[in-house]
């Protein structure tokens, strides 16, 4: 089940990173065939793959059949996320999305709808494998609960991303631009990123159990005896609940929330119905120790790190995308835009990294911190044996094999081979409490290193030669396919001058004007190194003058009167240069203390030659 998690962040991904471009791949009727025509064969393929299973329910061990089923199910997912990202970017739904103007406002409609077409095929592999389900685990589930107990399952970690989104299409819709400016600083989306996500930590159990449609256990020996047993533990919570997952039916249980206003025990009709008093108390104890032990504030600890693991690898993989040879191979094979291309490169890099984040480091961690609630146990028993029994049932009642491997659990076997081992010798709870907390240092000391170069990448000097690097890169591959283009070569020669390469600059802005002589941008800049560059022999007063002028016939601007004063100025000429200052300050720059400055310098100058101004 936790698995399914793992699917539609992956389709989340998918969707959010797509670039959505101005023309789509398709028509809007091509397109829309295709949807239709590659959904209903994604349909019929599933249907006829979970047939092989029912066919093989009366033969075969339940073990292998598990295995299968499971086999199968999973490879239908992944079809089905191959099937939504064909969707998105080889049919470029989003292309037709982006021109109607509710989606274009609130961007996050468009992605939940989306989000909707995958939980629809997530369902057509619910549905076709209901039949074998219904079967292989003795479930009295209908179709449409069981599907139903899927969604409702596994669609809340949707919620954090979704209100998250909503609340950004909300402030960029009012007219309020103080909240627009905070969000446009990297200081105040990191804030506002880790408000949120306090604040769904918070809050987000009571909608979900909401969601759930979990009720109150009511009133009687076992809500007594939970009860007894939260009080002696002194755990404070805000209800226990009938967790209806999958009809009830199952041997489980759960806690969510951080705070005690909203913190919810969870079980199961199933768990009551077929575990005595005693096993109930070594489950509800089991979760009490994911409380105690912090564990959920360790889960929220986690997923912040993984944030801060996206931001700091964010401009590392986009650099290597645009100087990975595969990459260019692709686009010109392939003959999709650039942009879509580097998009699609850049999804599957986020994708790889979020699985193999959540899969194997936070999987450890979820495996030792479900080891470390079992051997809770026994703060508050002196024999975790009601337990082991308990694990004994679940394996007996669930067609799963007691050793199926689990990147979340240990598995049973594993689980009860280590409580026997913990009955015979305390000493293996401090070993794994002591390995947890080592594990938990080394993995700080990561995300410090990790911080430390996220910071560097994105706000420090390597950060920025980095990204000057990438940007020459991107431009002189752009030059090379666009040899004619004269924007091209401005943007280049104005790279060039912010790192200080004056001579590269002077030649970028002297082969854009060869391009396109009236350019005013290349014209201006070209001037300004010619009058003002601190390397002397770049130094050429009466070319910067030539060049000026044209710019400001072309071009009448605060800047370009500037530059033109300038030119003046360093000709001695004082008199025209105070005259270009002071049209430079008629069109009321927004940096007019430097502009003041200029006409000073220059009034003082033409004051001192004895030139009218």
């Amino acid at each position: 089940m936790f698995a399914n998690f793992f699917y539609l962040i992956v389709a989340l991904l998918i969707t959010i990173t797509y670039p959505a471009a101005e023309a789509s791949n398709f028509p809007l009727s091509v397109s829309m065939a295709m949807l239709f025509g590659s959904a209903a064969a994604f349909a019929v393929a599933t249907r006829l793959r979970f047939r092989g299973i029912e066919r093989r329910l009366s033969s075969g061990s339940a073990a292998q059949l598990d295995h299968a089923f499971n086999a199968r199910l999973t490879r239908q997912f992944i079809l089905a996320v191959g099937l939504f990202a064909f969707d998105i970017y080889g049919l470029s739904l989003p292309s037709f999305l982006s021109k109607i103007p509710v989606f274009t406002a609130a961007p996050t409609l468009a992605a939940l709808l989306f989000m909707l077409l995958f939980i629809a095929y997530l369902s057509m592999v619910w549905a076709s494998a209901w039949p074998a389900y219904r079967v292989l685990y003795d479930s009295n589930l209908s179709r449409r609960a069981y599907v139903f107990s899927n969604i409702s399952f596994s669609t809340p970690i949707l919620l954090p991303w979704f209100l998250l989104s909503a609340v950004i299409d909300l402030i960029n819709a009012l007219p309020f631009t103080l909240p627009k400016q905070l969000l446009a600083t990297p200081g105040g989306q990191v804030t506002y990123f880790m408000v949120f996500l306090v604040a769904v930590a918070v809050l987000g159990p009571f909608l979900i159990q909401k969601f759930w449609r979990c009720r109150p256990l009511e009133s009687g020996e076992q809500r007594s005896r939970i009860e007894n047993l939260c009080r002696r533990a002194d755990l404070k919570y805000a209800e226990i609940l009938y967790w209806p997952i999958f009809g009830g039916n199952m041997i489980t249980a759960g806690v969510m929330g951080l705070v005690n206003r909203f913190r919810y025990l969870l079980v199961t009709e199933g768990l009551l119905r077929f575990l005595t008093p005693s096993e109930i108390d070594a489950v509800v104890a089991h979760e009490i120790g994911h409380v105690k032990r912090r564990h959920l504030l360790f889960y929220l600890f986690f997923f912040a790190c993984y944030l801060l693991i996206s931001y700091a690898s964010m401009g590392l993989i986009v650099f290597f995308l645009m100087n990975a040879a595969p990459v260019h191979l692709l686009i010109r094979w392939s003959g999709v835009r650039q942009a879509t291309a580097v998009s699609f490169t850049f999804s599957l890099c986020t994708i790889a990294l979020f699985l193999i984040y959540f899969r194997f480091i936070f999987g450890f961690f979820m495996r030792n911190f479900e080891r470390q609630a079992d051997t809770y146990v026994y703060t508050l028993f002196p024999s975790a044996q009601p337990l082991i029994s308990t694990l004994q049932k679940i394996a007996a009642t669930s067609a799963q094999p007691a050793d199926k491997p689990n990147w979340h659990h240990f598995s049973i076997t594993e689980r009860i081979d280590f409580l026997k081992h913990c009955e015979i010798d305390r000493g293996w709870i401090s070993r794994h409490n002591r390995k947890l907390r080592n594990s938990l240092a080394a993995f700080l000391a990561l995300m410090l290193i990790v911080g430390t170069a996220g910071y560097q990448l994105n706000f420090g000097s390597g950060g920025e030669r980095l990204n000057r690097h990438l940007t020459e890169r991107i431009l002189l591959r752009e030059i090379k396919d666009h040899p004619h283009d004269a924007g091209l070569y401005q943007m280049l020669g104005d790279l060039y001058y912010g790192d200080g390469a004056f001579e590269k600059a002077a030649d970028a802005w002297s082969r854009s004007l060869v391009l396109e002589p009236r350019n005013p941008e290349a014209l201006n800049n070209l001037a300004w190194l010619y009058a003002t560059c601190r390397k002397q022999s770049l130094r050429d007063p009466a070319r910067a003058l030539a060049l000026a002028r044209r710019a400001a016939a072309l071009k009448p601007s605060a800047h370009v009167f500037d530059t033109l004063a300038q030119s003046y100025f360093v000709n001695g000429m004082y008199a025209q240069a105070v005259g270009a200052a002071r049209r430079a300050l008629a069109y009321k720059p927004a940096n007019r203390r430097y502009y003041e400055k200029q006409l000073q310098k220059f009034q003082r100058a033409a004051a001192a030659r004895g030139q009218g101004a």
